[in-house]
């Protein structure tokens, strides 16, 4: 999932107008069935799946997969060797332009030298530089200007200001996230004015340490069963728990975001001879997160790690204590020109007589560094290589073409399944030849959790198919699909389709610790997959995708008139402006 567009959970994901549909043991489904085909995939997908053979290759051999990197194009050019042993047809690299070197971080080694003398946890931020050898200096901790944001007001209980819940009766809608309050460009110059004496030849550490809180009650491992099925009851009078989000807060006129500081910290930093800097990771359990300098160019920050929570606070507690605090990092990096050049996978089972027709399953292949990105999202290639897999090898012949597709650059932002899809498809209003044979995608990029329904864009009609090609599979947990017409993108590759205004199906699951733990963090290897749940998820996929491949007519789409309009394309941030002076 991608941090550069902050994914949660699938269910928190879809935002936009969505119309509910949902399968029960009541309901008869009105899709033909092919029972036989079902009773084939299963059995396969049981018998011999290749789901842990596949993940060990993406993680203990090719991972961590970054964008750009030479593991990632191993693990790319392994998918296609993997996938033509198989049978497929046609797999092939893809290019697309990232426009950025690729970086790989091959070594990295931290110590607090006095006043103790430990071990520090840590991981380095992507496009960040080297140490050149071990470096040694002070640690100066500095607290720059920062954007904050004030406390949301309380929301009114359903009955009223002050009064009790009513049953039956909806809870007030959350109130709009505030405004950020944040420094103008004037204030951020003076305070690192101020702090220029306190860099030169040290270790920085920016920021006050983030005060994580005890986890008292867990996030839960699975979806609540009677949650989920009253979510996708159609004839449930409660509100839909998904809307339209508020949009993210931008500071006032004059005032700088959170990212232009990040940029002015850093620019200040290599201007005054910082030896290093040190971000805190905020989080529990020594999970970290980390993630890269945003303008790629490692000549515009100096070499900067992200520590754990506990041994960041540790150092600020030891410098608040009036300690001098002496540290010792060695970090080797390595940039790849070639990286400007990345690449999507994909490879085929040929249709027969609709092999004109596509139908296409797949997910992101690439990860961030800090782990070897399991869930995050190597199970999801697995389970999409293995549903392929499983129809070629239980002898099945789609009518349409089905093609795997695994994409580079969503970590980034969705950047390789927007290129495929502007290269392949166009757009609804500019649509190229392929666009008209096009018949779904199917992605999965929740983490290692069994898969519990879906979300297509296009019109109800459209959900209802979905709906019953997955109902075979209500013993697995799925409970019903979902047609939206946002075409909004983000989060997942998915809604790359939808923003063309293609039929794009995300695909939800059961979370098993994949936002409180794995998502992005150093957590994410091939330890923390529920095998049974991939095993499931693989099953069921191939069965729905086997028969969206062969139904008699295509998906239902939106009419031309009926096409929900493409969302506003994002306008850049303005300069910030220079305060007035004050007058004499």
């Amino acid at each position: 999932m991608s941090a550069a567009m902050v994914k949660s959970n699938f269910w928190m994901k879809t935002a936009s107008a969505l119309v509910l549909s949902a399968f029960s043991t009541s309901l008869v489904a009105q899709e033909k069935i092919d029972y036989e085909a079902i009773a084939k995939i299963r059995k396969e997908g049981r018998a011999n799946s290749q789901i842990m053979k596949t993940l060990h290759m993406l993680t203990d051999v090719h991972g961590p997969r970054l964008t750009g990197s030479p593991k990632y194009k191993a693990a790319a050019e392994w998918v296609v060797k993997q996938t033509t042993a198989w049978g497929f047809e046609n797999a092939r690299l893809e290019p697309w332009e990232f426009g950025h070197p690729g970086w790989s971080n091959d070594r990295f080694s931290g110590f607090v030298v006095s006043p103790v003398q430990d071990s520090l946890v840590g991981e380095v931020l992507a496009w960040t530089p080297g140490t050149k050898g071990a470096v040694r200096g002070k640690a100066v901790q500095i607290d720059p200007p920062r954007c904050t944001t004030p406390p949301a007001p309380a929301v009114p209980a359903a009955g009223g200001p002050g009064g009790p819940a009513v049953p039956g009766r909806a809870a007030a809608a959350p109130a709009a996230p505030a405004r950020p309050v944040c420094p103008t460009l004037e204030e951020v110059t003076a305070a690192l004015e101020v702090l220029k004496p306190k860099v030169k030849g040290v270790i920085v550490l920016v920021g006050a340490p983030t005060k994580v809180p005890v986890t008292l009650i867990p996030s839960a491992a699975r979806n609540d069963e009677e949650e989920l099925k009253r979510r996708f009851d159609p004839n449930n009078p409660a509100p839909s728990p998904f809307g339209n989000p508020n949009p993210t807060p931008t500071p006032a006129p004059g005032r700088l975001n959170a990212n232009r500081i990040a940029e002015m910290v850093d620019e200040f930093l290599v201007a005054n001879g910082a030896l290093a800097r040190l971000n805190d990771a905020g989080r529990e359990h020594g999970q970290i997160r980390a993630f890269n300098n945003r303008t790629f160019d490692i000549a515009k920050a100096v070499p900067t790690v992200v520590l754990r929570n506990e041994d960041y606070g540790r150092i600020s507690r030891l410098l608040a204590g009036g300690s001098v605090v002496e540290l010792e990092f060695n970090i080797v990096n390595q940039i790849h020109p070639e990286g400007k050049t990345s690449y999507n996978v994909v490879a085929e089972i040929p249709g027969t007589d609709k092999k004109a027709e596509v139908v296409m399953l797949g997910g992101h292949l690439d990860s961030w560094h800090a782990a070897t990105g399991a869930t995050d999202n190597a199970i999801g290639v697995a389970v999409m290589m293995e549903a392929a897999r499983i129809i070629k090898a239980a002898g099945l012949k789609p009518r349409r073409t089905i093609r795997v597709g695994l994409w580079g650059g969503e970590e980034q932002g969705l950047l390789g399944s927007k290129a495929y899809v502007k290269e392949h498809f166009g757009t609804a209003e500019n649509p190229k030849p392929e666009f008209a044979t096009f018949n779904g995608y199917f992605n999965v990029d929740s983490g290692t959790g069994r898969i519990r329904g879906g979300s297509i864009f296009g019109p109800s009609e459209a959900g209802v198919i979905l709906r019953d090609l997955l109902a075979p599979f209500e013993d697995f947990g799925l409970v019903g699909a979902i047609a939206t017409s946002s075409r909004r993108s983000g989060g997942t590759d998915s809604t790359s389709f939808n923003e063309a205004g293609l039929p794009g199906i995300g695909l939800g699951q059961d979370p098993i610790q994949y936002n409180s733990h794995t998502w992005h963090t150093n957590l994410d290897t091939y330890e923390r997959i529920v095998e049974d749940d991939a095993i499931k998820s693989a099953i069921a996929i191939a069965g729905a995708v086997y028969h969206m491949a062969n139904r008699d007519e295509m998906l239902p789409r939106f009419s031309k008139d009926n096409m929900p309009a493409p969302p506003p394309a994002p306008s850049p941030s303005p300069s910030p402006s220079p305060s007035p002076s004050p007058a004499s």
